[in-house]
């Protein structure tokens, strides 16, 4: 099955964001993420809601939202009233996740778990069987351009076991770099959030970075 590309949005050129989606969309991304952060969960600020409403209506190919903010359950139904196909939340912010997860599918998306470098296979087991999505984080959330970190490759192998038990994809958000995109596709990973180690700010167009990567997860 093809890898999924994904464009992260907090890298795009925010002067020019109708463009961007257009752009990309023509050079074959497959999913647009768009990071909403909230100062207080991750030290960074990301993606207000105009920001996402004007992403998922320009664009023609899936969005998904990932909340890196504190309390989503509060959120989640208005970002998939905004057209978010998928919503991510961290397991970590949320006292109630496996609720939220539930709130999210109702409202009409499908969820997902993002789980960060420190947090463990074992403590998010158990919410495996109701979500659709696992994005496992290989950087700290919160900021683009950070060193991938080696030691979240034993947990992406054992939610790669999880999958022949457990109905979701797993992707993979931080750092991801040709050579990752084709070594961890290789293992089973489905799909790949794209920043700055491959996609944004380049000299070769959006359309000839993104058929490459496609060709890696071949």
């Amino acid at each position: 099955m093809p890898i999924k590309l994904c464009p992260s949005m907090m890298c795009a050129d925010f002067g020019h964001l109708s463009n961007e989606v257009r752009d990309l969309e023509h050079a074959g991304a497959d999913m647009f993420h768009l990071d909403v952060m909230d100062g207080m969960f991750v030290p960074n600020f990301a993606l207000g809601m105009e920001d996402v409403t004007t992403i998922c209506n320009d664009s023609t190919i899936p969005c998904d939202v990932h909340l890196m903010i504190s309390n989503p359950s509060q959120y989640v139904e208005a970002f998939s009233r905004l057209g978010a196909q998928i919503v991510y939340i961290h397991p970590e912010a949320d006292k109630n996740a496996a609720k939220t997860l539930q709130l999210i599918r109702d409202a009409g998306s499908k969820p997902g778990i993002a789980v960060c470098p420190g947090t463990s296979f074992e403590t998010v087991h158990e919410l495996l069987d109701i979500v659709d999505y696992v994005l496992v984080m290989t950087v700290n959330p919160g900021f683009a351009g950070q060193r991938y970190l080696d030691f979240v490759n034993g947990k992406i192998d054992r939610f790669i076991d999880a999958k022949k038990q457990f109905d979701f994809e797993i992707f993979v958000g931080g750092a991801c770099s040709p050579g990752r995109i084709s070594s961890l596709s290789r293992r089973g990973v489905q799909g790949f959030v794209l920043g700055t180690s491959a996609l944004f700010g380049k000299d070769e167009p959006y359309k000839s970075i993104i058929e490459h990567l496609h060709r890696l997860g071949e």
